[in-house]
């Protein structure tokens, strides 16, 4: 009998030692990913997390979108800490994971003393500037924030893109003297929340809300500057009476829906104020969408869920968000093909969507694609650094406002 050549042998058992070793890595290697957030349930960014097996630990830090991720890392006994200065820490553990297994761990952090704001650092006109962008708070919540402010903007008949704002908030304040009629006081009350003066917005807001108590954008202006500032109870309290002004009008509920990711939108009112726009206006994709997120949160029957995505996404087929949230459903229910297909899909219309990378990614990584999921993850990774440095040149623009308005 021939013997193979030596060579061949070598270059052979090579071979085999470098697929075994391969499949072992394969076999060994896990994931951890999650969320943190504060005591009040708001996501928390750029919080320390720290994974610890014996002397081995893994860190990372939270995205603007309050995610963090370890997803490669040896298969063992595990200790999950979070913590975030000023709003406390948070711990998991010990836990065993399991190679090859994908685990979701949220993290909240117990408080140790009333979070979301820093102490003020700012007086605007005698009163305190109530800014929350310090980035400790999530940036779910920063970027509603900042999409109901534009959206208030946008009620008035004046632009507020102007070269001189502190001008601008001069012009409007000495014609709102001259004349505090609804118009007056609500671009005054606008053009202070365009540039997140948000007390001084609210004292405006208010005062225009009681001479003008049927005015639905009065009422909207003052509900978003309270949102803005973190004052959710008195923020919900508005929008719920602005859509019942006129319960028929859609605009209010579609700023209240911009509220959906804080405690507001958690709420069982929020659940029946939508539930309430759908019926009147089953032709309106966003109060579809709006109610079938909140059923979920209510542990609705994912088929009544599911139907009305499906509904929001014929009525519009651009609704990136619906289809990102239907993944989410299909994910949940481990149909991996078709919540990739719906992840994808939600890409294609909006590849700037954070949420849908990343949990693409995590799919991917349970499914056994370590290197698709590691390429969503760059992307997720990279569009939260992109968002985080436009947030850090936002907030820089807002406090040389602020210091510039205090000025006589």
């Amino acid at each position: 009998m021939t013997s193979m050549p030596r060579f061949v042998t070598l270059a052979f058992m090579k071979l085999l030692f470098a697929l075994l070793s391969a499949a072992l890595l394969a076999q060994t290697v896990a994931s951890v990913a999650g969320t943190v957030r504060n005591a009040r349930g708001q996501l928390v960014a750029n919080a320390d997390v720290e994974l610890k097996a014996g002397r081995q630990t893994f860190t990372a830090k939270t995205g603007p979108d309050g995610h963090y991720a370890f997803p490669a890392i040896p298969a063992a006994k595990y200790i999950l800490r979070a913590q975030f200065t000023g709003q406390g820490e948070a711990t998991i553990g010990p836990f065993e994971l399991a190679a090859n297994q994908a685990k979701q761990l949220d993290l909240t952090l117990a408080a140790a003393q009333p979070e979301f704001f820093d102490q003020p650092s700012f007086i605007v006109a005698g009163v305190t500037d109530g800014s929350n962008r310090g980035g400790h708070g999530s940036d779910a919540i920063l970027r509603s924030s900042e999409a109901l402010t534009k959206a208030v903007a946008s009620l008035g008949p004046e632009s507020h893109a102007n070269a001189e704002p502190l001008e601008a908030v001069r012009q409007f304040q000495r014609a709102a003297e001259l004349d505090p009629s609804e118009p007056n006081l609500f671009e005054w009350g606008a053009e202070l929340l365009a540039h997140l003066a948000y007390d001084p917005a609210i004292e405006i807001f208010a005062r225009g809300h009681r001479q003008f108590p049927r005015s639905t954008r009065m009422l909207l202006g003052l509900a978003v500057a309270q949102y803005s500032k973190g004052s959710y109870d008195e923020a919900a309290d508005r929008f719920f009476e602005a859509t019942d002004l006129d319960p028929s009008a859609p605009a209010p509920y579609l700023f209240l829906g911009k509220t959906q990711n804080s405690t507001i939108g958690a709420s069982d009112a929020y659940l029946s104020k939508m539930t309430r726009f759908n019926t009147l206006q089953p032709g309106n994709a966003l109060g579809c969408y709006y109610r079938a997120v909140s059923s979920w949160k209510h542990k609705a029957s994912t088929a009544e869920v599911q139907a009305l995505l499906e509904k929001a996404l014929h009525l519009d087929p651009t609704l990136a968000s619906a289809r990102l949230q239907l993944g989410i459903i299909l994910a949940d229910q481990k149909q991996f093909p078709e919540a990739v297909a719906a992840f994808e899909k939600a890409i294609e219309i909006d590849p700037r969507l954070e949420e849908a990378h990343y949990r693409l990614a995590q799919i991917y990584l349970r499914t056994g694609a370590p290197a698709k999921a590691q390429k969503e993850f760059e992307l997720h990774h990279q569009l939260v650094k992109e968002s985080s440095a436009q947030v850090e040149r936002e907030r820089r623009e807002v406090q040389q406002f602020v210091i510039e308005l205090r000025r006589p």
